[in-house]
This record gives C-alpha cells, structure tokens and sequence, in this order.
C-alpha cells in the first residue's frame, strides 16, 4: 500500500517530493495498486496547458462504480454505504449496505436504459437530498450517462439554462422536498422549467412528500413502480478513461453558469486518494459531510471518494437549524460519526447559538472535523476547534473549487501542523505558485499574489461543456502555462497558504460561488430599474452577504422603495434562487464609473464594507461627485 495512506509529517514531505519530481511514476503507482481496470492504460498523462488538453491514464477502460461498489461486495457486502439521516428526526434512519447499494444502483440503471438513456446522454437531476439523488448519480456513472446534478434549491430559470446547455433528455426530480418545518414543490419547479426545454423526453419522479402533483402524459413517470420491476443485474458500462463522468454548473463571474466536465479515470483517482488521505479514514469509521450532492462536495466527498474507499458515508436531508440548532451535534452522537466536514457558514450560524446546544450530546467520537467553501474566519475556527472538537479533533481548512474535482490545499490531520485560517500545505500531487499582476512567479516565502496551479492533477476539469474556448480564456489564459484560480492567496514564513479571496466579480455567500454578472442581469429586468452594481460585504454568519446599488429610471424614482426591493429580491428569487437575494439595497442616482463608463465596484465594496478612509484616487472618475453621494445616503 505504497504512499496511499499518509501518517505523519515527515512522511509527508518525502511522498510530497517524489509526486512532483516523478509525477507520472507517483500516480501509477496510486491508480495500480487501489482501483481495479479493465485494461491498463497505455500513457499515464499527456497534457499542455496552451491549448489546453490534459489527458490522465489514457487508453485504461473501466466503470467508475465498479470501483465505488462492485469491488466491496466480496469483504464489504453487509457494510454500510450509505447511512440516510432523514429532515424529521423522528423518522428513522436508513442504512443502506454495499450489497443493497449494488442492487438498487443496478435497477435504476435498468429504468434509464429502458427509458431510452445510453452512454454519453446527458441525465439532469434535480433530487432533495435523499438515497435516490446518490443512487441516481450512480446509476448514470454505470452505463456511462453523463450526470448533471442541479442543486434542489435552485429556480426553474436556473434550471431550464442548465438543461438547455447540455442538452438533457432526461430530468429526474421528486415529488417534492422536506426542509425543516417546510416542504418544497419541485415537481412544479420542473415543470416550469421544461416549459422551454425541447430536449428532455422523460420525466422520472421519486415520492417523497407524498404530495398532488401533475403528472404530463407521456412525459412523466413515477419511479418507484419502474424500480420495482427492473432486474437487479446490470453489466456495468465500459468506460474509456476520459469518458465524460459528470457536468456540474458553477457560476461563472460574467453570463451564463459554465458546466464544468469532468472525466471518468483521474477523478475517481484523485478523489478517492484525497479522501482517504485529508479525512484520514479509517475501516470502520462514520464518515460525514454535510454539503449536498448538488455541489462539487457532494459529488466527491459524500459519493465517489468515500464509496470509492468502501466507507460509511451520511447522507443528511434536512437543514441544521431543524428541530433546533444542536441538529449537527444530535446526528453526530447518534451515528456516532468520526469525520465531520461542513462549512464556515454553518459554523458561524452555529456559534451564534451559544455552547449548551453542543455541549448536551457526546461528540467524543469525533477524530477529525473540516471545513470547505470559503476560508474559515478565525473566530469560528477557535469555537470549532475548542467547543465541537474539544481541542482533540484537528480541523482541516481545505481549499479546492468545482473546476479542480478534489481537495487541493490542506492540512492532512495528525499529520500536518494546523494554523487558524490558513489551508497550509499544498495535498501531494500539487504545484501552486503565487503570480504577481505582470505575469512574474513569486518565489520564496511571506508573499501575496494570485494562486495559479503549475502542473495538471488526475481530477483538474477537462473543458467547459459546448465551448472549450471559455475555458481557455477563464482558466489558461491570464498567467502563461498555468492554471488561473481566481483566487489570491498569500503564503507565510514557514510556506502555509491562506487563501485570500475571489479577485474577480464572484462573491462567495454561505460557501455558494456567486456570480455578480446573472445577479445583476436579473435585477435589470425590472422596469423600473437603469442599472445596477453588486458587491460583497462581510456578514456574521454567511461570511460576505449581497449589497445591490441600483439606479432607477424616472418613471421608477417615485415608487414605494420597499415595494420595489421586494420586487427586486423576487426577481433574483426567480430567476437564480433564494440564496442570491439581496441583504442590502441601497438606490443611488448614479454609479461611480471609469471614463470608459466601467463600474467601479472596488469604490462600491469599500463602501458597502465602511472601509472608507482607503477609497483611492476617485478624481479620475466620469462622475467622482456620484461617491460622495453613495456614501452619504448609505444603509
């Protein structure tokens, strides 16, 4: 088991150096001696980062869920895969063992054959947070359909551009869902959504709140019925190594979502190699990661790197706040999970409710806790460090992003010396540098620029699904040869990261990526408004919150404002979903603007942040009298 489970930081380092002087050696060994193929691949990597083209293990063939589940049956048969924590805690928990994942995997993928899904269709899934989301992703990977999970929260707008741009002939969603004390119509949410996508034939629906819903003739289908008459045997597609897996949409800081694609051999590769190493998993051991599927999180770290490894992993439906904030800790002390991985927000939110909610239930079997989606703040870094982990469970800050597929930079626990808010040391495998703006690497340490990656990795997203040229130009092409993050970062005395932020217009709110460009676009929709800005402003608990400056036309200025905020929010509401709407709305008679007629949000964020005495030069400006103006009437 040569260099696949990581124990202690000088073994870090040695492992460290020899995946990046032997790349190509190092992952041979990793993809040789974990997974099985069903033919060895003929070149472990090609890739060049001008065009850009990455090719990881070409020529192997395999099934990805082969992997994940057929392998364990012979040790792992009665194991728990996948440990369901419903909403309503009075509703009892479903353990769902390899075995059992292996027949119903199997006669899902029988409906999708027999509805007329074949290798490389696109399937959109738009499922709650239940077994059926995780068997349904499975299910694709196993006849080798092409995923794309949408996130259950998102609008119809949303959804139809998502399933517009990859072509989806087949929508799989439920009845509805269970949120806390409320329920979720996502049948109608589809339905509304197909009403401007010719491309899906079928409708698969799931029963879960047991609701009246329309069900179109010809169109739609309840699952269950179709479950229940599928064989329990299904031949595993065989797949090329980089064979499409999945699309996932992450927002993009300009026009639409980019569907980011990720193949089939290096993800499974890296992800599961990541987990086994960042989560220090061990047999046995409960694993849990409260993100939903609908998220890159999900897809590596609650399904295919946690299967991959034949773990326990929990897959929770409801919502942290439900019945109470000690929900987390209840669950915890319940399945008594040993890897906790949530986000900052989560933990701020939490923290706010004080320490009796934690401190009533055992979380003694914890041994490791995380956090991912943004950088977490020290404040909440110290409550989870001493008040859910005790001091006892080291917490790992992981950063990584949908593009990438798998954790990047991290500190390995019990291995890797932990600092509040920095994600320390780079996984193995990986080669960051910090750019200045000309282009220059800085080398050394106790310096700051934007963190680009030198070298591919096994999970690294392929292309943006229709349109390669946009992935050149987001990722390839503002530092030469390397791949562009978007993020800053700085790296201290010792070479620990920190990540510093988004250094363009994406704003990351409760650990969703937003982009401020379809914000903005849903916002000017309305009649009444002439344009708009968003920006970014620190928030106790979702870390940045949303602040809309927004300019209206004449026929608008003398409306009721707090109508017309509402109207805005319901707009973004609609059109995007409830977690971009607006916490402030501030309307201005004018926007700072460059001469080229550019936005200044720099001058909008330091604003919205009272970060006012380090404005800079605004003599420069169209219109430097507008800011006085802003800051003056200010929420």
């Amino acid at each position: 088991m040569s260099n696949y489970h990581i124990k202690h930081l000088e073994e870090y380092y040695q492992v460290y150096r020899k995946s990046i002087r032997e790349p190509e050696n190092f992952w041979e060994e990793i993809a040789e001696e974990h997974f099985i193929w069903r033919k060895k691949w003929d070149k472990v990597l090609e890739w060049d980062f001008s065009k850009p083209e990455i090719k990881w293990f070409q020529g192997a063939k395999l099934n990805i869920t082969e992997n994940c589940i057929d392998r364990h049956l012979a040790t792992r048969g009665d194991k728990t895969a996948i440990l369901f924590e419903p909403n309503n805690p009075n509703e009892k928990a479903e353990h769902i063992s390899y075995k059992k994942l292996y027949e119903r995997v199997n006669q899902f993928a029988n409906v999708l054959k027999e509805n007329g899904i074949q290798k490389g269709d696109r399937v959109c899934i738009y499922v709650p947070m239940i077994p059926e989301l995780a068997i349904a992703t499975l299910a694709c990977a196993r006849i080798g359909a092409i995923h794309s999970v949408v996130f259950a929260g998102f609008s119809s707008t949303a959804l139809s551009t998502r399933i517009n741009d990859s072509d989806c002939k087949m929508v799989i969603t439920a009845d509805g869902s269970f949120r806390g004390n409320k329920t979720i119509d996502l049948k109608g949410i589809v339905d509304d959504a197909l009403e401007s996508c010719s491309c899906v034939e079928t409708v698969l629906v799931a029963k879960r709140i047991n609701s009246d819903i329309n069900m179109k003739e010809g169109r739609d289908k309840w699952l269950q019925p179709l479950l229940d008459s599928a064989s329990k045997q299904c031949k595993a597609t065989v797949m090329d190594a980089e064979d499409p897996l999945f699309i996932l949409y992450t927002s993009g800081s300009t026009g639409k979502p980019k569907g980011m694609v990720h193949t089939t051999a290096g993800y499974m590769v890296y992800t599961a190699y990541t987990f086994k190493n960042a989560f220090q998993y061990k047999e046995n051991d409960v694993y849990w990661c409260t993100a939903d599927i609908g998220w890159i999180t999900g897809h590596s770290y609650i399904v295919y790197g946690p299967l991959a490894n034949g773990a326990t992993t929990v897959l929770f439906e409801g919502a942290p706040s439900y019945p109470d904030f000690g929900r987390f800790w209840n669950i915890v002390e319940k399945h008594k999970v040993n890897q906790f991985y949530t986000a900052p927000t989560a933990i701020r939110a939490l923290a706010k409710h004080g320490t009796e909610l934690v401190d009533k239930y055992d979380l003694s079997s914890l041994k490791v806790l995380g956090s991912v989606g943004e950088p977490i703040n020290e404040e909440a870094w110290h409550w989870y460090n001493d008040i859910v982990g005790k001091g006892k469970s080291p917490i790992i800050d992981s950063w990584w992003q949908t593009e990438t597929g798998g954790i990047m930079i991290t500190p390995i626990p019990y291995v890797t010396p932990t600092k509040p808010t920095y994600a320390t040391l780079p996984f193995i495998g990986i080669q960051p540098a910090l750019m200045d703006e000309t282009g220059n690497e800085l080398k050394g340490n106790q310096v700051e620029g934007r963190l680009c990656i030198k070298y591919p990795w096994p999970s690294i997203a392929r292309t943006i699904w229709g349109n390669h040229q946009r992935y050149k130009e987001t990722y390839f092409s503002a530092f030469e040869n390397k791949y562009f993050t978007g993020d800053g970062a700085l790296r201290d005395e010792v070479g620990y990261y920190r990540i510093t932020g988004r250094v363009d217009d994406v704003i990351i709110v409760s650990g969703h990526n937003l982009g401020t460009a379809p914000i903005e676009d849903a916002i000017n929709e309305h009649p009444a408004v002439a344009e708009s800005a968003i920006v970014g402003f620190p928030h106790d608990v979702k870390g940045s919150a949303l602040y809309g400056y927004i300019t209206l036309k004449e026929t608008g200025e003398s409306r009721n404002h707090d109508n017309l905020k509402k109207e805005v929010n319901q707009l973004i509401s609609d059109r995007i979903g409830p977690i971009a709407k607006l916490d402030k709305i501030q309307f201005t008679e004018g926007l700072p603007k460059t001469r080229s007629g550019k936005i200044m949000r720099r001058i909008l964020r330091k604003i919205a942040s009272n970060d006012l005495n380090n404005l800079g030069d605004v003599s420069t400006l169209l219109n430097p009298e507008i800011v006085e103006n802003i800051i003056k009437n200010k929420l």
